[in-house]
């Protein structure tokens, strides 16, 4: 088998099961009780914590942890939206995030709130001179992905940081869901940023675990109340294992990254240089600095995506339409409708996404199937 649905999500790596197994028999008192079994799991909580914090250059009290990335980037815009309204309710988002943004600024919208979606360019961009267009006396909050999950666009994260410094009360939020480990932490752990999600299983963590930096001295209201559990904000015990294993996660993610992905890369330029040399193929993502080193979308014209990802799978290779949040929906992907991409193309538009697990072995043998079915694209699509 080969796997290459990374950005739908990733294997839990076998130390970070182990982690978690030993946590889980060992550690399962919790961390709210007095006892001595309770401070026992309190300070391990508080000592992944520490270790995240460590790793990103935040401080420890600037990191909360959440059920992954929906619930922080729920969190985040609702949050910031009830702690702020007295100040303003006008919100700024992009025209391509990820529907845990884009749908909750629509609920948003339903409660009264105002909010801009910043149009993308051919490559799914924003432009700077856009945001600082749309930048009003009642802004509170600027909504930006790192990565775009299906196309795999980096946003220009710096740049709006320097136009948001001139704004310093408007609330600056990243979901860098897809951009962890991806060799852009600098741009994401910015000067200026105010909030940023993550999400434990997309780096090799369990499935319902994630965190939230949140800098110190901001503000945002819980959605989540009951015992007053990660300082008020977010009611609820600690997933002490899953949190445990998502600081193991994070810190084998981020151990030999510039390698890492440097392989991605090479990794996805193999596959991008083969198949676009085939006359039906179309491009999506590119091969710069300006995307990920491991998203590739393209599209076969004339042939749906979900039947080129059913006749990988029987090869043995496992790729995606788009994003997996959308793919059983049948839809045309959302990012490539705002780029404005015709819809009998965008719903032909596949997404292989890499990690560090997978080879250049791989690559090939992905380009000698993609070889093998061409003929038969070219046929439907005929």
């Amino acid at each position: 088998m080969i796997y290459f649905d990374n950005s739908a999500t990733t294997k839990a790596d076998p130390e970070v099961v182990s982690t978690y197994d030993k946590v889980s028999e060992k550690i399962w008192g919790n961390p709210s009780s007095l006892h001595q079994f309770g401070e026992e799991a309190f300070n391990l909580l508080e000592q992944s914590r520490k270790q995240i914090a460590d790793l990103l250059g935040a401080s420890q009290s600037e990191i909360l942890f959440t059920s992954g990335g929906t619930e922080g980037d729920n969190w985040v815009l609702k949050g910031t939206a009830i702690e702020k309204r007295q100040f303003g309710n006008h919100l700024i988002t992009t025209a391509v995030e990820h529907p845990a943004i884009h749908n909750s600024m629509e609920q948003l919208e339903q409660l009264g709130f105002d909010v801009t979606y910043l149009p993308v360019d051919e490559h799914g961009r924003i432009s700077i001179d856009d945001l600082k267009a749309a930048i009003r006396p009642t802004t509170i909050l600027v909504s930006i992905m790192a990565v775009n999950n299906e196309i795999g666009t980096i946003q220009p994260l710096k740049e709006a940081a320097e136009v948001l410094k001139d704004y310093p009360k408007i609330h600056f939020h990243i979901d860098a869901v897809q951009g962890i480990g991806k060799g852009i932490q600098d741009m994401i752990m910015n000067d200026r940023v105010d909030f940023v999600t993550f999400s434990g299983h997309k780096f090799h963590a369990p499935r319902g675990i994630g965190f939230i930096y949140a800098r110190r001295g901001r503000k945002i209201a819980p959605l989540l109340t009951g015992g007053g559990q990660e300082r008020n904000l977010r009611s609820g015990t600690e997933n002490l294992p899953a949190i445990t294993a998502m600081a193991k996660a994070l810190r084998l993610l981020l151990t030999d990254e510039k390698q890492k992905v440097a392989k991605e890369a090479e990794i996805k330029r193999r596959i991008f240089n083969h198949v676009k040399q085939f006359p039906l193929v179309t491009t999506f993502s590119e091969d710069n600095d300006g995307f990920a080193p491991h998203i590739l979308c393209f599209a076969i014209q004339g042939v749906r995506g979900e039947t080129i990802v059913h006749a990988f799978e029987e090869k043995g290779i496992y790729i995606s339409t788009t994003s997996a949040c959308s793919s059983k929906k049948h839809v045309a992907s959302s990012t490539l409708t705002a780029m404005h991409i015709p819809e009998t193309l965008s719903t032909s538009a596949i997404r292989i996404s890499l990690d560090d697990h997978n080879t250049l072995a791989e690559a090939d043998e992905f380009n000698q199937v993609f070889d093998q079915l061409y003929d038969k694209f070219k046929l439907l699509s005929a």
